[in-house]
């Protein structure tokens, strides 16, 4: 126990000497014995000993990209760990100061991001599994139930689900090439279930704790936003963080209805009015008359072909209609849907949806995608069929096992079989670019 002091003491002191005892925020070092020995701290090591470095042990046999992606990700992990210390000493920054306190750990993801965006590497799902894993970090921006995100413990959840159709590929593409990414995607996951979300769960189920006598903490005056404004909400968990503050709606010039409205209430309603004179009339208009031409007919009733038409989008639907059916449609964007109370008599139906992932955690009775684009659909157990119609980029992962597998009117399907599925048959019309892959017959086939 004295070497163990006397080694803080040495580290305090090789602290103060390099920093002259403040950080660059302004805060006070947060390298001390009490900081250290805090309860939150000491579970969030415990959290890197035990969790983090099986990814870090995975990731140094793997080595190249894999290696590089997987130490940026833990260096999230630390900055985020220095972030909740400086939290104990801070008091609770308004939307600009919060934006500009997260920075660091907000540059350490857009770096993980920049290689998951990039193309052409081998390892893709590597960097798309650690990416959308660290958007669960920015449950530390969570400021109350109406700043835009969900509850911190959820927020984890979802992120990771997010991440979960990249870390399956994974498991999928190595399963019999390489034991040693097989042992990275599950440390990866391990990380964040039951790691991080049994961390929250434990010391921040209500979201980070601020100081209220503590340091105050600002972003830049020169980005902060006018005085007497009031703070934008919190900004939504998929965009993480942004170090430029929003603006006071109060500051910009309203457009739209808002300035009609704006000019009613000023009272001034006629100011700026054209009077229309009586030579103006059209009863005492000399150049036109009674009589309409066939061409000037023929325009008027024949309807623009230049106008655009405005397609009404319905709203989003995940509900279970009649107790037999899951009705998934028109979601956008959205890589969080998740079907886990179903049962073998049921059926999921979706429709409409784009750029989305759906995972499906139970066995069903039938699947059927219908004019989807860019669409995952991740599930265990079918006992009739799974079927993609009208479709446009889709993939669709079995995990356990489907009798019939059939693609209808399709462009881009990716279908990723397990062993139980093998024995499906697969029938395809009027369909292009379908891909099936397949568990390889020995350890080193593909």
């Amino acid at each position: 126990k004295l070497v163990e002091r006397l080694e803080a003491a040495v580290a305090r002191l090789e602290a103060l000497a390099a920093g002259g005892g403040i950080s660059a925020r302004g805060l006070p070092d947060s390298g001390g014995d009490d900081m250290s020995s805090d309860p939150s701290i000491v579970a969030f090591d415990d959290l890197m000993d035990q969790y983090a470095a099986k990814v870090s042990g995975a990731a140094e046999k793997i080595g190249g990209q894999v290696l590089d992606v997987s130490k940026l990700l833990l260096k999230a992990f630390s900055v985020e760990k220095k972030l909740l210390m400086e939290i104990k000493q801070t008091q609770k920054p308004d939307m600009a100061g919060l934006a500009e306190f997260l920075k660091p750990l907000n540059e350490v993801i857009m770096k993980v991001n920049s290689m998951a965006e990039a193309r052409g590497s081998e390892f893709i799902n590597h960097f798309k599994s650690a990416a959308e894993s660290l958007s669960a970090l920015a449950w530390i921006a969570y400021t109350g139930k109406d700043c835009g995100m969900s509850m911190p413990i959820a927020h984890v959840e979802e992120s990771w689900q997010a991440a979960e159709f990249y870390n399956n590929k994974v498991l999928v593409e190595y399963k019999t090439k390489d034991p040693n990414h097989v042992e990275w995607a599950k440390a990866l996951k391990e990380l964040y279930l039951p790691g991080l979300r049994g961390y929250v769960k434990s010391h921040y189920p209500l979201g980070p704790v601020w100081n209220a006598s503590g340091v105050k903490v600002s972003a830049d005056p020169s980005k902060a936003p006018q005085s007497g404004a009031p703070a934008p909400p919190c900004p939504p968990p998929a965009s993480h963080f942004t170090s430029e503050p929003s603006k006071a709606s109060s500051s910009q010039p309203k457009q739209g209805m808002s300035a009609v409205f704006q000019e009613l209430s000023s009272g001034n309603v006629t100011a700026g009015l054209r009077k229309v004179t009586d030579d103006m009339k059209a009863k005492n208009r000399t150049d036109r008359t009674g009589i309409v031409s066939t061409s000037e007919k023929q325009t008027s009733s024949t309807p623009s072909t230049t106008t655009p038409t405005v397609k009404k989008v319905a709203p989003p639907k995940l509900e279970l209609q009649m107790g037999r059916k899951w009705a998934v449609e028109n979601h956008i964007g959205n890589k969080n849907l998740v079907i886990d109370d179903c049962d073998a008599k049921q059926s999921v139906y979706v429709f409409g949806c784009k750029d989305s992932v759906l995972q499906i955690q139970g066995k069903v009775n039938n699947i059927t995608l219908d004019k989807c684009t860019k669409m995952g659909v991740l599930f265990k157990d079918v006992v009739a069929a799974f079927e993609i119609v009208n479709c446009n980029g889709v993939e669709a992962q079995c995990q356990g096992s489907a009798p019939t597998i059939s693609v209808d009117n399709t462009s881009g399907a990716q279908l990723y079989l397990s062993k139980d599925s093998l024995e499906a048959a697969i029938t395809t019309a009027k369909s292009i670019d379908i891909n099936v892959l397949v568990p390889g017959a020995t350890s080193d086939a593909d």
